[in-house]
């Protein structure tokens, strides 16, 4: 079972948003995440950086393809403004610290999205291109959490990976049916979101390994 997808202009144009607004709220978890260690603004930036621009970045070197943000540096603007206006808003009103959840689930959904889209495109086959979205949606968080000295949440909080490939194959499921790609995409996009919400809410988890005593 395979599925191609050629680089239609529509397509391009779905990858296009879905990656900006995944490196947005990306590095807003980025920001907020160094904010909570008292980082300065060169440390924000930094990690805010590295969080919105990392998944994409190894998603493009395992499939040998131009980095995304080297090609085109509107996705590497994109991610400095953001920090820098977060940086700010947070020093004129109060945010919790587990704020930092929404967009970290935000990113997790649209990157993990942008990244199946970009391996089907690629012509990575399908449960490939589903764990390409899974390194896609979850290595920039893990960035972040090394960059501050934490254990990264993929490997702690509950269903964090799981819901992302769980939605990627949903996306592709919806693409066989050749359902239309923005449809599919925001359709899969919000059950990754609503999904890790709710898990995070409900501390849903996967059993924990233990060896039998």
């Amino acid at each position: 079972m395979s599925l191609s997808l050629n680089p239609t202009p529509e397509l391009l144009e779905v990858l296009y948003w879905i990656t900006i607004i995944a490196v947005v709220v990306s590095s807003a978890s980025g920001v907020l995440k160094a904010g909570f260690k008292k980082l300065d603004l060169f440390g924000v930036i930094i990690i805010a950086i590295a969080t919105g621009l990392g998944g994409g970045s190894v998603r493009d070197m395992l499939l040998d393809r131009d980095v995304f943000w080297i090609q085109d540096q509107i996705f590497f603007i994109a991610s400095l403004v953001s920090a820098v206006i977060l940086f700010i808003a947070a020093r004129i009103m109060v945010i919790s610290p587990r704020f930092f959840l929404i967009p970290d689930a935000a990113g997790l959904a649209t990157f993990g999205i942008a990244g199946t889209l970009v391996s089907l495109m690629f012509g990575a086959p399908w449960l490939v291109a589903s764990f390409m979205g899974v390194m896609t949606g979850t290595m920039g968080g893990v960035f972040r959490d090394l960059l501050c000295n934490e254990t990264p949440v993929v490997f702690t909080s509950p269903l964090y990976a799981t819901v992302s490939w769980l939605g990627s194959l949903l996306f592709i499921g919806m693409m066989y049916m050749e359902l239309n790609v923005t449809i599919a995409a925001v359709i899969a996009g919000m059950a990754i979101f609503i999904a890790r919400m709710l898990a995070i809410h409900f501390n849903i988890t996967l059993p924990r390994f233990r060896f039998k005593t």
